[in-house]
């Protein structure tokens, strides 16, 4: 599965994968599996499991350091060959973002209070930026942010609703995004912030939780009322106005971080789909010398392997530091299409065994389906690639 790997990151991941496939795997049929995700009951045993087999967490070495990107994504591949596995090592969404950004750039008092729970597996945590369409707030684009956060003397107070915020229902940490210029002050230019909160709040209700395609994720996406929410100024994630920066700092290693993920899901769905061509007749022979099947399965695999080279390349450029947010965007469209055409085509080698719940393979779809939306829409990210397009070609025509 790996085009580069180093001896630290193929030992990890070798037990990883086997934890994955041996403890985890028989789990997908367990009835606390949900349609808004695991129960906490079910994390909670999981992650014990884990722990104990020395694979929890297993991107964050012992005193704190990360594994290289490059390294990561050897790792959170094997992670994704279950939905629940990245749930159960504690490298699933958006835990694993969570974790990198207070890492980046956190207080050592903030790290102990927020991050250390997150790290020992012991904590959930949500983001809460997104907010309700209908109210004309953020989404793809951030700077529509709704929520507000004002001084009151040595407090910010904060006010708005969220949308589509994973796993709030069940967390303990939680990052919030708000625009810290109310317009109070004549600033048009819309500004954020981020504050580390603990959950659950009396001033952060949970409305609803949304009925959505995907089930992988504890706690689902809920929508969510923030009314009032005092809170001090060592509980600012970085500095004051910076939110969208740092919101970059963590959803450029995130989109990656979910392609790895997915990239592993697919590959077993694929394993699956594979094994089923290769056992189940029809019309005199094996489904798989039937060329409309085989040749599915051939561009699965060629698919897959692209895949993996787009992940493995801008793994390694974000490890030198280089990544732009139009490479991240190259990345995130690239490999959620093709691996829904992955998933979409195992559902379709398999027939109605495909489309039913015997297999893993109708959620791996499912899932698929979700990730081409978030972390950004594919056309939202391509309309940003075609405006470095078009910024690149007038500087070259003004500087000939």
């Amino acid at each position: 599965m790996d085009v580069v790997q180093t001896e630290r990151a193929s030992e990890i991941a070798k037990r990883v994968e086997e934890f994955v496939r041996t403890v985890v795997v028989p789990y997908e049929r367990d009835p606390r599996c949900g349609s808004h995700g695991p129960s906490e009951e079910l994390v909670r045993e999981l992650r014990s499991k884990a722990r104990a087999a020395g694979v929890l967490t297993p991107h964050i070495l012992p005193g704190g350091d990360h594994l290289t990107q490059l390294e990561t994504a050897t790792v959170l591949k094997r992670s994704g060959l279950s939905p629940l596995g990245p749930v159960a090592v504690n490298t699933a969404a958006p835990d694993e973002g969570n974790m990198l950004l207070i890492g980046k750039i956190g207080t050592a008092a903030q790290k102990k209070r927020f991050l250390a729970p997150l790290i020992a597996g012991d904590a959930r945590s949500a983001f809460f930026m997104t907010e309700p369409a209908a109210d004309g707030g953020a989404g793809s684009d951030p700077s529509m942010l709704q929520t507000t956060a004002r001084r009151d003397g040595d407090h910010w107070v904060i006010d708005g609703t969220k949308a589509f915020i994973t796993g709030a229902e069940g967390a303990s940490v939680g990052i919030v995004m708000a625009r810290s210029n109310t317009g109070e002050d004549g600033d048009e230019k819309v500004s954020a912030t981020m504050f580390l909160v603990d959950l659950p709040h009396p001033s952060i209700r949970l409305e609803r939780i949304l009925d959505t395609i995907d089930s992988s994720m504890p706690g689902g996406h809920a929508v969510v009322r923030i009314e009032g929410l005092r809170v001090l100024d060592d509980q600012v994630l970085g500095a004051a106005h910076e939110g969208f920066k740092y919101a970059q700092i963590r959803l450029s290693p995130a989109r990656l971080s979910h392609c790895m993920r997915w990239h592993g899901a697919t590959t077993r769905a694929h394993e699956i789909a594979t094994q089923y061509a290769c056992t189940r007749r029809a019309f005199g022979k094996l489904l798989i010398d039937h060329e409309g099947v085989g040749f599915m399965l051939a561009e699965n695999a060629i698919d897959l392997q692209q895949a993996e080279l787009m992940i493995d390349w801008c793994a390694a450029v974000l490890d030198g530091g280089s990544l732009g947010t139009s490479e991240s965007s190259m990345a995130k469209v690239a490999v959620a299409d093709a691996l829904f055409r992955v998933a979409d085509r195992c559902v379709q080698v398999m027939g109605g065994t495909g489309v039913s719940r015997d297999t893993v393979v109708e959620q791996v779809f499912r899932e698929i389906r979700a990730f081409r939306i978030y972390d950004g829409p594919t056309e939202v990210h391509k309309w940003s690639i075609a405006k470095k397009i078009k910024r690149d070609t007038l500087s070259g025509l003004h500087g000939a």
